[in-house]
């Protein structure tokens, strides 16, 4: 993989983590408003702030294990291994790491793992 195109990708991965890093402060933000701002109300209020409170923890949690993955990008980028493999060491194609530049694995053994894990 040319120095170039990964240099890009490190770029790419770095302003991604800064953004997530920025929403889950964002997202901290608001639960803890959320939190602070109820008092006895209505069940449907509750409710509503119960969903609201379920989708702010799940976006956490997709957005702690993306930052995972970046991290887990940075340091094959460090260890001169971004772009191949995890499970069959063959090159991940560029396209793929255009796309999803924090992936771990080519898109058949991803297809095989996602299938498995069904």
């Amino acid at each position: 993989m040319d120095k170039a195109f990964v240099d890009q990708m490190k770029e790419k991965l770095i302003t991604l983590k800064e953004e997530i890093v920025n929403n889950l402060m964002s997202e901290s933000e608001d639960f803890e408003n959320l939190v602070r701002d109820m008092d006895p109300k209505d069940l449907v209020d509750v409710a509503a702030d119960d969903i609201d409170r379920k989708t702010l923890e799940t976006l956490s949690t997709n957005d702690v294990k993306r930052l995972r993955l970046i991290d887990s990008a940075l340091s094959r980028i460090k260890n001169e291994r971004y772009g191949v493999c995890m499970r069959c060491n063959k090159k991940i194609p560029r396209e793929r790491l255009e796309a999803i530049p924090y992936a771990l694995m080519c898109i058949d053994c991803k297809s095989s793992d996602e299938r498995r894990n069904r």
